[in-house]
């Protein structure tokens, strides 16, 4: 039975922002699952602060400290591998505008997808989230993108391309598309449905999304369920079954 053409649902995500790789991880997993096109934007919360009047973690003692206690709990929900940083306020002045533009530049050069672009935003929260490595340097971009096999012309090409006027001007551009939509954090998740946008802000609005696209939310590991389901004796079940055919019948 055929379900209609995919919906866009488009991340607007900082790799300086923990709860956005949350959100990454999940819709990734659900692209094979989910009737859905997942289009990511690389942008920049720090003008998204500055844009909505919000004021980062750091500058709210009590948010801090819970932020902390609460990303040890997700990464064993969400089974992502999290790990604070030594002095997380550290990384948050530091900021993240240096990466954000060298991610655009990836996204500038993808052709056909965001693979590359996904690769090197996971490598980039792993270096802040996971192994409490630097990201604010371009010599630390340039690491990141050789550790995943990038030749070196082409990791100077974006480091190059990452100082251009054309790439500052693209990362503020989406960084003010996501102000419009009225982000004040991230990730700011939109989904495109019946030709309007439905918003959703943080990582913890993923049953009440895929209410809103008409999808099943199975929890954040969705490919635990299957692999239950794979064990199922084969007179049991179509061996055949694919993801999104199996979130169809639950």
């Amino acid at each position: 039975m055929s379900r209609g053409s995919r919906k866009l649902v488009e991340l607007f995500y900082d790799v300086v922002s923990p709860y956005s790789w949350l959100g990454f991880e999940v819709l990734r997993r659900y692209t094979d699952v989910w009737n859905i096109n997942l289009k990511l934007r690389p942008a920049f919360l720090g003008g998204v602060y500055k844009g909505s009047g919000n004021r980062s973690p750091d500058n709210v003692p009590s948010k801090y400290l819970y932020m902390r206690t609460d990303l040890a709990r997700l990464s064993a929900y969400f089974d992502v591998p999290m790990a604070s940083p030594a002095d997380p306020c550290n990384v948050i002045e530091k900021g993240s505008l240096v990466a954000m533009r060298f991610l655009t530049a990836v996204a500038e050069r993808e052709l056909g997808g965001d693979c590359r672009l996904e690769q090197i935003s996971r490598e980039l929260w792993m270096r802040i989230w996971s192994r409490d490595q630097d990201i604010s340097q371009l010599a630390s971009l340039s690491e990141a993108g050789l550790k995943l096999g990038l030749p070196g012309s082409e990791v100077e090409e974006l480091v190059k391309l990452a100082t251009s006027q054309s790439v500052k001007d693209k990362l503020k551009a989406t960084t003010e598309e996501a102000v419009q939509y009225g982000a004040f954090g991230f990730p700011l998740i939109v989904c495109h449905v019946n030709g309007r946008p439905e918003i959703f802000f943080g990582s913890d609005r993923f049953e009440l999304m895929a209410h809103c696209i008409g999808e099943k939310w199975m929890g954040p590991q969705p490919n635990k369920l299957f692999r239950c389901f794979a064990k199922i004796p084969s007179h049991r079940h179509n061996q055949t079954f694919t993801y999104r055919n199996l979130a169809m019948t639950m």
